[in-house]
């Protein structure tokens, strides 16, 4: 399946992705619970309120946003703000592609990076995430950096050679990811994916928006639910 720099799709169900919805919810119950147990102690820039409206929905999903998938004609998206080395992202991957197989034709799935500043390798495994996406390995990387956080997260020493290894296991022209990984540039677009979350009041990780309205979910059925409302215009 062919793949833009910036766009990849699914076309496999792994072992993690086959859960009840049951199971699902009781996931998303926790991470939840998680991310108020460990709510990041961050301060939004500026006074004003937090967009809404049209004006959200474009901050929340940027032309040159990464998209995990693109639903052709859609005009739906559903966005989440991440942390690669949040436990509370990690426990909620599985919901969250298990919501990909679900509703994939249908809705854009964007991520956007928002690293937690107690978390040391967090803007390097977004820098990683950033320059395999240039290689059209977007989805690859993003599911190395879940599948095997409990390897790597939470440590307080620099994760580079490890996330290099992921490159090459990808089978990324080295040379191009090094490059990419290194360039200011990319370290600025993770710090602005950052900015933007501030901006819509994002707190914490996960977050999540549709078209720009941001989610309190509590269960799986409450994520669907969402979905459902924004495909069907009410």
């Amino acid at each position: 399946m062919s793949r833009s720099q910036r766009t990849s799709q699914s076309s496999t169900t792994s072992p993690r992705r086959r859960l009840s919805n049951t199971t699902l919810s009781l996931v998303l119950v926790g991470a939840f619970l998680l991310v108020v147990a460990t709510m990041y102690a961050v301060t939004r820039a500026g006074s004003e309120s937090p967009a809404n409206g049209s004006e959200a929905a474009a901050i929340a999903a940027r032309p040159d946003s990464l998209r995990l998938s693109v639903a052709p004609g859609s005009t739906v998206d559903f966005v989440e703000f991440l942390d690669f080395e949040c436990e509370a992202c990690g426990a909620v991957y599985p919901a969250i592609e298990q919501l990909r197989q679900q509703y994939g034709e249908r809705v854009n799935f964007v991520i956007r990076h928002f690293p937690g500043p107690g978390h040391v390798n967090a803007e390097r495994a977004a820098r990683a995430v950033e320059a395999a996406a240039q290689q059209g390995q977007l989805e690859g990387m993003y599911e190395l950096m879940f599948e095997t956080q409990a390897e790597w997260g939470e440590q307080s020493v620099p994760m580079d050679d490890r996330f290099r290894g992921y490159a090459e296991q990808l089978g990324l022209d080295m040379t191009r990811y090094d490059a990419v990984y290194d360039d200011p540039a990319t370290l600025d677009r993770v710090r602005a994916d950052r900015d933007d979350g501030l901006t819509l009041g994002v707190r914490g990780t996960p977050t999540f928006f549709v078209n720009g309205e941001q989610l309190d979910p509590q269960s799986y059925d409450d994520l669907t639910g969402a979905l459902d409302r924004a495909l069907s215009g009410s």
